[in-house]
């Protein structure tokens, strides 16, 4: 049976109406990037203050680990000051480096409203008990999202590059370390963590395919532990514990998240059938 189409009055919508609107989408998508592109292009000082302020050693987190470290009388905590010198080797290469930031940044910026209009596109297609999960998995999901990009932003990137920054084989050799690289490494971090904090909507989506269960996810959670640990020593490789920790327990955290929400994805299943 084919579904009906509810633009005002009852109608069906033909392949090409929807390649109409899905354009027009596409197009007003583009157009809002750009805009917040443009706005992120124009304000350079605010943008890189933003971007690179991880690699200074007064970025928050090592202000707020040394405040820790004043509190609990263990100094070790408190990061030494360091100094990090970024060069440019390419006659384009800052122009080209301020567009990719710019638009990356018009990109998370606008990530609300692509989330929304690709839900108004989708919408009319689904039943109303559809639409409901829709909207929420595009919430959460877009939450998550920026839960994880914030949380390489704060924690995440700025360890990770303090320790590659200041690493060095010999003290006969100074690291300079390349704008692009810098950039790159951020941008690619931001975007991994972001994923990886979709988690619990991949799960959640997994159990309502039924190729999921809160069952086989306990049954293998010590090996769920080696994989996330060896992620987090990938993600940041740093010498000390601590820093591996601060970023396997949130990733951890989200895992235990997903074994309760594929718990109760499949009890209201088992409930509707």
């Amino acid at each position: 049976m084919e579904r009906k189409i509810n633009r005002g009055s009852k109608e069906e919508i033909t392949f090409w109406d929807h390649l109409d609107d899905l354009r027009k989408i596409l197009f007003r998508i583009i157009i809002v990037v750009i805009v917040f592109m443009a706005v992120a292009f124009l304000n350079k000082d605010l943008l890189f203050g933003i971007v690179l302020a991880p690699q200074k050693s007064d970025f928050m987190l090592y202000r707020f680990l040394c405040w820790v470290a004043d509190a609990v009388s263990f100094p070790a905590l408190c990061p030494e000051d360091f100094q990090t010198v970024l060069i440019n080797t390419q006659l384009a290469s800052q122009f080209l480096i301020h567009m990719k930031t710019a638009f990356y940044s018009g990109i998370l910026i606008a990530f609300p409203y692509i989330v929304f209009s690709i839900f108004r596109f989708i919408s009319p297609a689904l039943y109303e008990h559809e639409r409901k999960y829709t909207i929420w998995v595009m919430v959460y999901s877009s939450l998550l999202f920026g839960v994880g990009v914030l949380l390489n932003y704060v924690l995440v990137f700025p360890l990770s590059f303090r320790f590659l920054a200041t690493y060095q084989v010999s003290p006969e050799i100074q690291n300079t370390i390349n704008l692009s690289s810098y950039i790159d490494t951020f941008l690619m971090l931001s975007l991994m963590l972001g994923i990886m904090s979709e988690l619990p909507i991949i799960s959640w989506l997994f159990a309502k395919l039924g190729l999921l269960t809160d069952v086989f996810m306990r049954k293998y959670r010590k090996h769920a532990i080696v994989v996330i640990l060896i992620l987090s020593a990938v993600i940041t490789p740093t010498a000390d514990v601590f820093t591996l920790l601060l970023v396997f327990i949130p990733i951890y955290a989200l895992y235990e998240l997903s074994i309760l929400i594929v718990k109760r994805t499949k009890k209201k299943l088992r409930i509707e059938n």
